[in-house]
């Protein structure tokens, strides 16, 4: 124990490394992916600092090698979530009264793990199991996920100390107290960094937590979790329970001790879980929280005014629309061009997209890799087919698809001239994005119709010169994103800089790196302390006149 007011580490923004040719860390990468690729990892559950084999086994394959089995993984059944819940419970007194500073050294010691030792075998994970490119494994499993534990502990430390104000006589006191009961982290495949964001933020501020994993990240998922035992974390603070989600999610939303769920994945999901949530309520032993970051329907809007902007606005939409195969959350899906601007937009566009190399991301030189499983390379289809054969569509580049060794998908354009097109409208989820070409002088009523086309609203970005059209944009576009970028793309926030998170139908907006995220992990209790409390009941207004 020790008595001070801790200062935690300024934290910072993780440098992101190149992997060029050459590089010292580009070496490193492509050694940890050759032994990764070379092994057939057992994954198990850890269910309070034990691992568990269930001999109940599936199999984990990669995306852009679909018959290269990289993991054997044991699943959990409603015996093992039962253990789970108590595992959780049981750890959860000695660590909601473990000091802050000692939980945060935690973190802070997994933080310096994953920038250094860590760093290529997350990394090397996440290339080979959901088929991204080593820069965009680089800014997600290591460099955000750095950051998110860097800067949780940051933020906790800075909501620790607001504290009400005290009176004369008096001593008001805020104890940030965890949440009753135990959290349920449900993550998506796509990013590592929300993995691990989901399970150790509501952690970090003394919760317990039962982190399902995507089946579809499974192997990132288990090496967060051997991160986290090297960092010195106590047994059944997080615990990893992999399997089907229906099994594991439907049984631990009836449990009595449920606190709270920490969610990233579809709106259709998120929404199936508040109804069981509510079908439940009178159980539970305190009104669980419920977070989520769910769909989106993101959009690059163009204003006239852009016209000396066309490169970076093509530069924009390529790598908005097609990096990590459109398989962001934040992911550019629609465009709205200007008349005059399409012409010269489309001579810069359709060649940068057709230059795109789509592959095996241990190739380096690939800018794609695949999508991340045959529903997913399924549903791609579904909606290439229909853009082929709308009457109101056409297909501008790409289209292509190829499933011999891998779900590959070309990154694919297009041109409609129905504004509530589907590839307009809906979360696709694939690098499919939808342009509408408006007229110039319909600049606020294609404001208004972006507004409205999609239920979501996440992220999006304007191109503009004119700052009246931008602030016009930022009016009127003033709900449909959570995360509104001018001059940019809609992808790539950065924690401390951009929280991120969206509302209507994208989730509950409690922005994902920012103090406003731990908040929800909290349930605070006021304190009142009257040193010199009064002995008699009477006021001055009772005196006699």
């Amino acid at each position: 124990m020790i008595h001070a007011h801790v200062k935690v580490p300024a934290p910072g923004n993780e440098p992101v490394k190149t992997y060029a040719p050459n590089s010292s860390e580009r070496a490193e990468l492509k050694a940890a992916l050759a032994k990764q690729t070379g092994e057939k990892l057992e994954i198990p559950l850890f269910i309070g600092g034990r691992e568990v084999r269930t001999g109940k086994l599936a199999e984990a394959r990669s995306p852009h090698r679909h018959q290269q089995v990289v993991a054997q993984v044991h699943e959990a059944g409603l015996g093992e979530v039962e253990k789970t819940i108590a595992a959780a419970l049981a750890a959860k007194p000695a660590w909601a009264a473990t000091p802050f500073h000692e939980r945060a050294a935690i973190f802070l010691r997994a933080a310096e793990l994953l920038a250094t030792k860590y760093r290529p075998v997350l990394n090397a994970a996440t290339m080979l199991g959901q088929s991204k490119t080593a820069v965009q494994a680089e800014i997600d499993s290591a460099c955000e996920s750095i950051d998110f534990l860097r800067w949780n502990v940051h933020f906790a430390a800075q909501l620790y100390e607001q504290q009400p104000h005290s009176g004369p006589g008096m001593w008001n006191q805020t104890d940030y107290r965890p949440l009753d009961g135990f959290v349920l982290a449900v993550a998506p495949f796509n990013f590592t960094a929300i993995a691990l964001n989901l399970s150790t933020s509501p952690a970090l501020m003394g919760n317990t937590v039962i982190l399902k994993p995507a089946t579809t990240a499974i192997v990132s998922g288990w090496r967060i979790i051997e991160l986290l035992r090297e960092a010195g974390l106590p047994d059944g603070v997080i615990n990893f329970l992999p399997g089907p989600g229906s099994t594991i999610g439907n049984a631990i939303l009836q449990s009595p001790d449920l606190g709270g769920v920490h969610f990233t994945g579809s709106t259709g999901v998120f929404n199936g879980m508040w109804k069981s949530v509510a079908t439940n309520i009178d159980r539970y032993k305190q009104y669980p929280r419920l977070v989520g970051e769910t769909g989106g329907k993101d959009f690059i809007f163009v204003h006239p005014s852009a016209e000396g902007d066309l490169d970076a606005v093509a530069t924009a939409i390529t790598r908005g629309g097609f990096e990590y195969q459109g398989q962001k959350c934040s992911a550019c899906s629609r465009v709205y061009v200007p008349e005059s601007l399409w012409p010269r937009l489309e001579q810069r566009l359709l060649p940068m997209i057709s230059e795109i190399k789509v592959g095996d991301v241990a190739d380096f030189r690939n800018f794609m890799g695949a999508v991340i499983d045959e529903k997913s390379f399924a549903n791609a289809s579904k909606y290439l087919e229909l853009a082929k054969s709308s009457a109101d569509a056409q297909v501008l580049a790409g289209g292509q698809t190829d499933r011999r060794e891998g779900w590959f998908v070309r990154p694919t354009l297009v041109r409609t001239t129905n504004p509530r097109h589907k590839v307009m409208t809906e979360e696709i989820f694939a690098p499919l994005v939808g342009l509408y070409v408006y007229p110039d002088g319909k600049y606020l009523e294609t404001l208004r119709e972006c507004d409205q086309a999609a239920q979501y609203a996440l992220t999006g970005a304007v191109f503009a010169r004119d700052r009246s059209a931008i602030a016009t944009a930022a009016h009127e576009l003033r709900h449909a994103a959570g995360n509104f970028y001018i001059n940019d793309k809609p992808t790539g926030a950065v924690v401390g800089q951009q929280p991120f998170g969206g509302s209507r139908a994208s989730g509950t907006n409690d922005k994902a790196g920012s103090m406003l995220n731990l908040v929800r992990w909290t349930s605070p209790r006021t304190i009142k302390e009257t040193f010199v409390p009064p002995t008699a009941i009477g006021y001055p207004s009772m005196g006699a006149e």
